[in-house]
């Protein structure tokens, strides 16, 4: 199809754009050949007129199908060109936050600027072992090839990391490494990784800078080479540096500094140790304060140089060495400061005692005066003569900063010496993996001798690096057998000639370096003389004379000639060096030891950049006759040589390419740049890459993806079963130009475009098929709607019609009744009309009659009452003109009188004048009387007599003068009468104003108890109601409370079972995680055991002397020591034949190294569970102590008869074990015959003294023991009484009356005694020495001393009685706050108070009872018990006494053995024990364990038939109470199933054959052990068979430790076998075939998703899952177990499937969310078949369900982002946004997710607290436990079947 055909309506292509570099546009019009201008429209909306170039005619590129955009391989676009390619990667980066892209052999990675978890150990892990193309880019995927090549193809490797300052090549190269060190499996034993990384500190801080685009740029390169061995494990590492860029030293450029390390040293100025190198500010030094800006924000110089330190100490530096290296960088900061000052042009001076000058000298250790005459002269050497020449200022100045740029220059070779001896291992290296830390292109406003440099290394390693591609793109085309074409891709072969060639630039510059008079405008001259128009890369600047420009592979570079001869010689004066060969400072000559090669007037090392060069542990001596040569070496030169022997290196490995990109200039997150990511993607070689691949056939297809895809483009009938031929017959009708696709042997290569031709052609075809299908499904909708809609209308008709007959009828029904009720009612009306009318009348015409009869009486009645009123009228009248007559003639008659009364007043005026005479001849008289006038007149008003006697006296004065002295007395007696009445009527007025007070008193009084009468009457009444209302609001409230005291309950009760399920969750999630550690101890105790044992044998081959294991200890040790004995009694087992008498010390470091971790684990762990158990019995006790002390004494009582009771069967095992023992004594030294029977090394004797050694240990058991039978025996008396109310009391007391007697318990006593003595003669005869004799004397004192331990019981008596007095001060408190608690309640109302104290009452009740209740069953246990022990005893003290009876001789003793006690007499049944010889122990767990083979006991035999047949022998050990018997056949079981393990540890079926058996002996030996919780579920006759004389509950605890290392060693096996099978069934493979397309693929193949031979599918699961079903169930094993088991491994399948998922971004579409799900129903479906669900597997596979789910939800809305929120629980917000990141539309119908909603997904999940982690461990393991299972099979039942070989035991 031709090219032009595609530029249809519609079609997106790419436009150049100046700002955004490439802009998308969209064709409005189809394309003609032709056309000059193309209509576009801009995504903003904008329309242009596109003109195509008239000469070239070139069309714009076409833009990818928007489901290409956003490939993990740049390689897959269909279109492969410059705008693709960023695109690509700003989507990736910006959209999905991706920074690792593949561009097929290259990974570019874009720096993102903060820190991303992406590189933790869990992804580590998830890319490992995979192939590069089965993952998403990382660096990981990139380190892994090269590993996996190294190792498949034994072929070194490298990895080139190249990229502009600041884009992140040394973080790449040190996770790289990493990824090494942890793969490799030797992270924690070389530490390689972790030394350099050590070394970072050092080497940034000598050879990092802040320039102005990086605070930490790297000012040099580095090639690290990392050693593996035979089995690719890390054993060394070498560092080689290159480019180191010197000039820095002497200056830096404005915003930028000097190294570090000279900021540090300034910083760290104060320190002590500092002082001498007499350092100060850094703005104080010319060589630190050039740049003016002397502080990195955020750095602090002080703490970095404290790293500095500390990473030169580990590295090995010494302190010494470290001031050192200080003093010499002192020295350079101050040679810097030396000034000079010119005596004339030709020569200079420094001045006199020149500080800098004297400070430098003193710290190197040279020579003042010498250094300063060095400084300002040079010597000259002719043919005849030398001579000293001064030189100027300038040259002086130059020669300074040459000198400091030497001595830096060596002093960081010295330095990557010495980490590279640290790094360097004395393993011989059998491969490498090589990662170089490479410069990227490099152009400036000013580029100079350093750019030349880079740009020229970079020109052939790109030369290397098209090769590379070039070669690989020819493999590919010979493996398909497809014609090879030559393809033309850039050489910039030509550009390195012009370089490096005779008469190239180099060539040039070194002749020029030898001229005398050679300058940098002469060396100029000579280049374009020599190269201009000649050379097509060689170009010379329009506006200068001192520049050229160079055509390099990504761009035109132009250099500034200036200073290039300078910088290539470096010319170092040879004198100044050997002043500080003769330094004193030891250091100083050190760094000038192999200076012969490298000095000369003329030519030096590097001034820009050092050279590559290898830099050897010890430094090489070279020849003398070569020193001439290489002194006329320049920097050039050597720069060409190294980069040569770099070459070399890298040709000889196999490369893998790294192009670091940097996004942008700000160091600002995830922000694209396009223009600068532009200028680094043509310099790093990206497009180029991308050109080549164009170039040929760049979309390569197999034919089986290729059917997949375009199937839908294929019509039946084309389909035919040779998928090749298929695909070539469909080709050959789609594409006519046969040119544009090849077929190879397995794949189809398509030309560019191709691949996007068929993409429009499927998605036209699909388009066309959706249209075709919604056409159909419309109008099948729209008929069914029509046929729906008329089926209805025709309904309604139907309906409304019948409803309007209806209708019509009942209106005609209406009418008619309509009309009758008119009728009658018309007639109603009327005739009510009528009535009302005449009612009316009637009434009218009664109201007028009786109006007018009413009128008619009002007048009549109105005549009569004017006659009556007239009547009266005229009455009044004649009244009232009476009345004013007599009025008239009073008023004259009064007027007549007043008229008299004035004449007469007139007279008695004149009759008082001459009274006023008298009075003055009486003036006080009148006084007196006119006082007292006044008083009369004013008590004229009370008192009337005394106005009628003054008016008499008066009218007598007037009337008869003659009288007045009779009236004169009388009128003195009348003033002593005033007098009298004054005072009466003074002491009346006191008298009335009392009784007025009295009264106002009595009446307020009478106020106030009215008031208060008022008052309590209201108070009482509102007393009264208050009571009332508080009586009623009590009886609310009661109500109320009786109400809440309800809910309350139920709230507590609801509460506290809720608070109860979330503590039981809590503790179960504590108990597992502590179960999980300890089981974590387990399997590392178990890898650290393997290893132990793989080093003993790796020694024993070494060596070839069998290593002895340590002696057995006691079964009293914990379960740790029991296991840690094991290990080694099996070892001395297997090596007794073959072992010497050597010194048992020489394991001891070795297990106890092994041992020591796990055993201080589980002694925290018991220490723990002690503090625990001690907690819960306290509060226990707590309870119990407010019981009656009669309830605890019998309980106290019964525990230590219990504890009594097993302490007698230890004492009676233990002296049947003496007797044992001594009878083997007996045996030892009856062998009289051989001479060497007494000799320390003879049988008899070595046992003589593993017997006096055992004898030695137990002596202080014996004591406890003799004690504790002796207080039994009296307790055993105490222990029943009168006061015990059990049911079986009475038997109780019958079968202690048989021991009542003191005579028999004393004799009882004494029988067991006389067991630990022996006779004095059988002592005597056993050892002549008498040294038995002497033992066993002090077994007798022994017994004597314990007497005086009674005391000490009589103290622990008195003890407990003050704990008894403990408690009852606990039991007083507790009474205190029963009484507060009462007085509490006597506050509460009555109603209140009853029901509480109720409450109280009933609460205490029912814990009494259940006390009682516990303590009832506790009493009945304890009378089973001891009636049991007491037969066992009564037997066993007669069996004694008559032992003793007999009279037995020593012969007897000695050829008969004796027999353990316990063993009973014979019995015709079966018992369910197996008998064995001590000696066929070793073939017993040979033939059971060792050589067993599980597939045919699994289908012949019962389920855990060798667990049975080894519970069964232990039976017969126990009832033999042979404790070396129990404890040596547990031992070599226990060790022989891990050996078997360790041999076939990889096979399921033995595994898990050994696991099933491992736990049927454990709940064997529960079952059996006679504990009261394990004999619940047995027979009668089972509980017959427990064991009796010994508790193996240690063994137990060891055994359940075998059982859990066991089960995880299953997972691990179980792992093994899924993890091939889970992505490729899970995710690759298509259950749903058709469903998710085939995208296209780039380079890096992935995995097919078809299913072709060898790839699993999700049925090779269920198959595996069915296989190891079957198989756990034949060899029987526990359903609960088998659970656990099924739920690991569904963890396993969902946590594999989601971290693959979560690290591939093609598989994050809809329809795999689609096949995904399938998939998970399919293993529920599984579960369900195998009645699992309820085994937590299918939880365990909610985070995957949630991630499908997520890929198939909508993602668009706010609402859908609270769906996906609620709905993602399981799942972390890491995942979350990562699935959401990673989401690609398969088909250009889906949609990608949009940056604002991936936005609103973390606003809304900012809040939840989860674990940052991305990927789930895929290697965690459940805790597991062992619940008890007993076994319902009788152990008299089992048979043997001869097959297994064990003949030698017997039925008992």
């Amino acid at each position: 199809m031709a090219a032009s055909e595609l530029y249809t309506k519609f079609a997106r292509v790419w436009i150049p754009d100046p700002e955004e570099v490439w802009k998308s546009a969209e064709l409005l019009k189809d394309y003609k050949p032709g056309d000059k201008v193309l209509l576009l429209r801009l995504e903003e909306g904008k329309d242009l007129e596109y003109r195509l170039d008239p000469k070239t005619k070139e069309l714009p590129h076409l833009r990818n199908p928007d489901i290409l955009v956003g490939e993990n391989d740049l390689t897959a676009l269909s279109y492969l060109h410059e705008p693709a390619v960023l695109h690509n990667l700003r989507v990736r980066f910006i959209d999905s936050k991706l920074i690792y892209t593949y561009c097929g052999i290259v990974l570019v990675a874009i720096n993102p600027y903060e820190q991303l978890p992406i590189y933790g150990e869990d992804i580590i892990n998830a890319y490992s072992g995979q192939n590069m193309g089965d993952m998403d880019p990382h660096i990981f995927a990139v380190a892994e090839e090269a590993y996996k090549q190294m190792a498949r193809d034994e072929r070194n490797q490298s990895i080139i990391v190249s990229g502009e300052s600041g884009a992140g090549k040394t973080v790449s190269a040190k996770y790289a490494m990493r990824y090494f060190a942890t793969v490799s499996g030797s992270a924690s034993e070389a530490n390689v990784e972790e030394k350099v990384l050590a070394s970072n500190p050092i080497m940034e801080s000598i050879g990092n800078a802040k320039t102005t685009r990086n605070d930490n740029s790297s000012r040099f390169g580095k090639y690290i080479e990392i050693g593996f061995d035979k089995r690719y494990r890390i054993i060394g590492a070498n560092m080689r540096t290159y480019l180191l860029e010197k000039s820095r030293v002497v200056f830096q450029a404005e915003e930028e500094r000097n190294y570090h390390i000279f900021y540090q040293l300034c910083a760290s100025a104060k320190l002590p140790e500092f002082k001498m190198l007499r350092l100060g500010n850094a703005n104080s030094f010319h060589y630190t304060k050039q740049g003016g800006s002397p502080v990195i924000e955020g750095v602090d110089d002080t703490k970095e140089m404290a790293h500095t330190r500390q990473a030169c100490t580990l590295l090995g530096i010494s302190e010494s060495y470290q001031m050192g290296i200080f003093r010499i960088l002192a020295g350079i900061l101050h040679l810097g400061n030396v000034a000079f000052t010119s005596r004339d042009s030709d020569s200079c001076t420094i001045p006199p005692k020149h500080e800098p000058l004297s400070i430098f000298s003193d710290l190197m250790g040279v020579d003042y005066e010498e250094m300063c005459h060095w400084l300002c002269h040079r010597k000259l050497a002719t043919a005849t003569e030398t001579y000293i020449k001064p030189i100027s200022k300038l040259q002086a100045t130059n020669a300074r900063d040459a000198l400091a740029k030497h001595i830096y220059a060596k002093l960081f070779s010295w330095i990557v010496d010495h980490v590279n001896q640290a790094l360097h291992s004395a393993v011989k290296q059998h491969s490498f993996i090589g990662v170089l830390d490479i410069y990227g292109f490099e152009t400036f406003e000013i580029n100079s001798f350093e750019q030349f440099c880079i740009n020229y290394a970079n020109e052939k390693l790109q030369q290397q690096f098209n090769m590379h591609v070039f070669k690989l793109e020819q493999e590919e085309y010979m493996k398909e057998q497809i014609p090879w074409t030559l393809i033309d891709f850039y050489d910039n072969q030509p550009c390195i000639n012009l370089i490096e060639s005779k008469l190239g630039i180099l060539d040039l510059l070194d002749e020029e370096c030898k001229m005398p008079k050679g300058t940098d405008d002469t060396w100029a001259q000579k280049l374009y003389n020599t190269h201009l128009n000649k050379c097509a890369l060689f170009e010379k600047p329009r506006l200068s004379n001192k520049a050229f420009i160079i055509q390099h592979f990504a761009d035109k570079v132009e250099y500034q000639c200036e200073g290039f001869l300078e910088k290539n010689k470096d010319t170092v004066f040879e004198e100044q060096i050997k002043v500080l060969k003769s330094s004193k400072f030891k250091m100083l000559p050190e760094l000038f030891q192999d200076d012969e090669k490298a000095i000369s007037p003329t030519s030096a090392t590097s001034s820009g950049r050092t050279p590559l060069t290898r830099t050897p542990a010890k430094p090489t001596k070279g020849r003398p006759g070569q020193t001439a040569k290489e002194h006329k070496k320049t920097v050039g030169h050597q720069f060409r040589n190294s980069l040569h022997l770099l070459m070399e290196t890298l040709n000889a490995t196999t490369p893998h390419y790294v192009r670091c990109i940097k996004p942008n200039d700000f160091k600002f997150p995830f922000t694209f740049d396009e223009k600068r990511a532009v200028q680094q993607l043509r310099a790093c070689g990206v497009l180029e890459t991308i050109r080549i691949s164009a170039a040929g056939f760049p979309s390569r297809w197999t034919y089986q993806e290729f059917f997949s895809r375009y199937r839908v483009l294929m019509k039946q009938k084309d389909v035919l079963s040779d998928r090749k031929q298929t695909c070539k017959n469909v080709l050959e009708k789609l594409i006519l130009d046969k040119d544009k696709y090849q077929f190879g042997k397995t794949k189809i290569f398509f030309r560019a475009g191709q691949v996007a031709y068929l993409e429009k052609l499927r998605a036209d075809k699909l388009r066309a098929a959706c249209i075709r299908i919604q056409k159909t499904i419309r109008g099948w909708l729209l008929r069914k709607k029509y046929l729906r809609m008329r089926k209805a209308a025709i309904t309604v008709q139907r309906h409304v019609r019948g409803y309007q007959a209806r209708c019509y009828a009942k209106f005609l029904r209406r009418t008619k009744a309509a009309t009758i009720i008119q009728k009658y009612w018309r007639m109603y009306i009327v005739r009510r009309r009528y009535k009302i009318r005449r009612s009316a009348t009637i009434v009218l015409q009664s109201y007028l009659r009786g109006y007018l009869a009413r009128n008619r009486y009002r007048k009549m009645l109105h005549e009569h009452k004017a006659v009556i009123i007239q009547k009266w009228v005229r009455g009044w009248l004649a009244r009232t003109h009476y009345r004013r007559s007599m009025q008239a003639i009073i008023y004259l008659q009064c007027c007549f009188r007043r008229m008299m009364a004035k004449r007469e007043l007139k007279k008695l005026k004149i009759e008082a004048r001459s009274v006023e005479r008298y009075k003055k001849l009486h003036i006080g008289m009148e006084n007196k009387i006119m006082q007292l006038q006044r008083k009369v007149d004013e008590q004229n008003k009370d008192y009337k007599c005394l106005m009628e006697k003054l008016t008499n006296l008066e009218g007598i004065y007037t009337s008869e003068t003659e009288k007045l002295r009779s009236d004169l007395e009388r009128l003195q007696l009348s003033e002593e009468e005033a007098k009298i009445a004054t005072g009466r009527v003074l002491s009346l007025q006191e008298e009335i104003a009392k009784l007025r007070k009295d009264l106002e008193q009595t009446q307020s009084e009478k106020k106030s108890i009215e008031e208060r009468a008022d008052r309590y009457k209201q108070e009482t009444e509102q007393l009264v109601s208050s009571l009332k209302e508080e009586n009623t609001l009590l009886k609310q409230e009661k109500e109320t409370l009786n109400h809440l005291i309800v809910e309350q309950a139920k709230e507590m009760t609801e509460t506290m079972e809720k608070k109860l399920v979330e503590e039981t969750k809590q503790l179960e999630l504590d108990l597992n995680d502590e179960r999980l550690r300890y089981q974590n101890l387990l399997n590392e105790f178990s890898r650290l055991e393997e290893r132990y044992d793989d080093l003993k044998e790796e020694m024993t081959l070494m060596v070839n002397v069998p290593k002895p294991g340590h002696k057995r200890t006691d079964s009293t040790h914990s379960s740790n020591e029991s296991e840690y004995t094991f290990s080694s009694e099996i070892a001395e087992t297997e090596d007794m034949p073959l072992r010497t008498e050597e010194p048992s010390e020489k394991k001891v470091p070795l297990d106890m190294s092994l041992f020591l971790k796990l055993q201080k684990r589980v002694t925290e762990l018991e220490q723990e569970k002690q503090v625990m158990q001690d907690e819960l019995d306290r509060k226990e006790e707590q309870v119990l102590r407010s019981k009656a002390k009669e309830e605890e004494r019998p309980q106290i009582r019964g525990a230590e008869l219990e504890y009594e009771s097993l302490k007698r069967q230890e004492l009676e095992s233990e002296n049947k074990k003496l007797k044992n023992e001594l009878n083997e004594l007996r045996k030892a030294l009856s062998e009289k015959s051989a001479p060497e029977v007494t000799a320390p090394g003879a049988p008899a004797y070595r046992v003589l003294m593993e017997q006096l050694t055992s004898v030695s240990e137990e002596l202080d058991v014996r004591k406890e023991e003799v004690l504790i039978l002796r207080s039994q025996l009296v307790s055993q008396k105490e222990a029943i009484q009168p006061k015990n109310t059990m049911t079986d009391s009475t038997i109780l007391l019958e079968d202690v009356q048989k021991m009542k007697d003191k005579g028999e318990i004393a004799q009882a006593y004494i029988g067991l005694k006389e067991t630990n003595r022996l006779p004095a003669m059988d002592c005597h005869e056993l050892n002549e020495d008498g040294e038995l004799w002497l033992v066993y004397e002090g077994l007798k004192q022994a017994n004597r001393l314990l007497e005086s331990q009674l005391q000490s019981q009589k103290r622990s008596h008195e003890n407990e009685a003050e704990a008894l007095r403990g408690e009852i001060q606990s039991l007083k408190e507790e009474n205190n706050r029963q009484q507060q608690l009462l007085a509490q309640n006597l506050q509460l109302p009555p109603e209140a108070r009853i029901e509480a104290s109720l409450q109280h009452e009933i609460t205490r009740l029912t814990n009494e009872n259940l006390d009682l209740m516990e303590q009832l069953e506790k009493q009945d246990k304890t009378v089973r018990k001891l009636k049991k022990q007491l037969k066992v005893f009564a037997k066993k003290i007669g069996e004694l006494e008559v032992g003793q009876m007999e009279n037995i001789s020593p012969g007897q003793i000695i050829d008969e053995p004796i027999r353990p006690v316990s063993i009973p007499r014979k019995e015709k049944d079966f018992q369910g024990m197996l008998e064995y010889k001590k000696e066929d122990e070793q073939k017993l767990v040979k033939n059971l364990i060792l050589e067993l083979k599980p597939r045919g006991v699994a289908v012949n035999l019962i389920p855990g038939l060798p667990a049975y047949i080894l519970f069964m022998c232990v039976r017969h050990a126990d009832y033999l109470n042979d404790d070396q018997k129990v404890r040596s056949l547990l031992t070599s079981t226990i060790n022989s199933i891990k050996k078997v393990l360790k041999k076939r540890g990889d096979d399921f079926e033995t595994v898990s054959f050994w696991l099933s058996n491992t736990c049927r002996f454990l709940h064997c030996l529960k079952q059996y052990s006679g504990e009261e919780g394990f004999m619940k579920h047995n027979t009668s006759r089972q509980n017959e068979h427990c064991l009796t004389n010994f508790d193996l509950a240690e063994y137990r605890q060891v055994l359940s430790d075998l059982a859990i290392q066991i089960y995880q060693q299953l997972v691990r096996v179980l792992e093994n076998i899924l993890q091939p099978m889970i992505v490729s069934g899970m995710l690759e493979h298509e259950t749903i075939q058709g469903v998710s397309g085939v995208k296209p693929t780039g380079l890096r193949k992935r995995t097919s998703s078809i299913a072709d031979e060898g790839t699993y599918t999700l049925d090779s699961i269920l198959r595996q899952l069915n296989s190891f079903h079957s198989v756990l169930c034949q060899h029987g094993m526990d359903p609960e177990l088998i659970k656990q088991v099924v739920k690991q491994m569904f963890y396993i399948v969902g946590a594999v499937t989601l971290n693959n998922l979560l690290l591939r971004k093609d598989m994050c579409s809809w329809s795999k969310g689609m096949q995904i799900r399938y998939n998970v129903s399919q293993l529920e479906e599984w579960l369900r078949d195998k009645n699992l669900m309820n085994s937590g597997a299918k939880e365990t596979l909610e985070p995957l369900i949630q991630a499908a789910q997520l890929l198939q939800v909508k993602k668009k809305t706010d609402d859908d982002a609270e769906a996906i929120c609620s709905m993602c629980s399981a799942l972390t917000t890491a995942q979350i946004v990562k699935v959401l990141n990673l989401y690609t539309p398969v088909n250009e119908f889906e949609e990608r997710v949009s940056v604002s909603f991936i936005r609103t997904i973390q606003m809304r999940l900012r809040d939840r607290k989860d674990s940052p982690q991305l990927l789930m461990d895929a290697k965690h393991i459940f805790p597991v436990t062992f619940p008890f299972n007993p076994s319902s099979l009788a152990l008299e039942t089992i048979q043997i079947p001869a097959s297994l070989g064990l003949g030698f035991i017997s039925r008992v």
